[in-house]
């Protein structure tokens, strides 16, 4: 029996080097927005409330690290943070998030890697749904880290069962025995797809960066 092609979101889970996952997303990103909808993705619209219990509007600029076609874009510059700049390895993705009209920069760059801006830019970053199966490595919060000034905070999700065997919860500790950031909130487990996925839980972390 002939298998069926796999979804745009097992292509995404499935891939294992950086290039197959940019091809991935380059293949979703015209019907990602829609997809993730009917499938009660709300990562991008939960984050941005971490973010406001603990950075209030006008403290600098927000980088959106991960920010695929910008949906946590608006959220973020309706709760008056402005600018928000946003980051991503797909260029198909960047070129929608730019269609929304409310990043004041958007660049191309890979968590993991050296990042295109210079030490202590942000007030924060937000980072939702990337530190997942297959993307970014716990790796990527060094630069992140790097790139935010002291006194900004860190907010992002890591999917549930890579917390401890993916390194994030070593590296947590890493940044903090080196006095990078302190620990201020980590989430119990929550569903990221409210309508399928139900066993796809992640945590919420904050941490302020010293």
């Amino acid at each position: 029996m002939e298998m069926p092609d796999p979804t745009p979101l097992e292509r995404v889970y499935a891939a294992t080097t950086p290039g197959e996952l940019a091809d991935a997303y380059a293949a979703w990103a015209a019907s990602y927005d829609r997809e993730t909808a009917e499938l009660g993705y709300c990562l991008p619209f939960l984050i941005p409330g971490w973010l406001a219990r603990h950075v209030p509007a006008g403290a600098g600029p927000v980088l959106d690290a991960g920010c695929g076609t910008g949906l946590t874009g608006p959220c973020l510059t309706a709760l008056g943070y402005d600018p928000v700049e946003g980051l991503d390895m797909s260029p198909d993705m960047l070129a929608i998030a730019e269609s929304r009209g409310v990043y004041a920069a958007l660049k191309r760059g890979t968590l993991g890697e050296a990042l295109p801006w210079p030490d202590d830019h942000f007030a924060a970053f937000v980072s939702a749904g990337v530190f997942t199966a297959g993307h970014a490595p716990a790796a990527g919060l060094h630069e992140l880290v790097r790139i935010t000034r002291p006194g900004g905070f860190a907010v992002f999700t890591v999917r549930d069962v890579l917390v401890d065997s993916a390194g994030f919860r070593a590296t947590f500790d890493d940044l903090s025995a080196t006095g990078r950031w302190r620990a201020v909130e980590e989430s119990p487990p929550y569903r990221a797809f409210a309508i399928a996925e139900p066993e796809v839980l992640v945590q919420s972390f904050v941490f302020a960066v010293a």
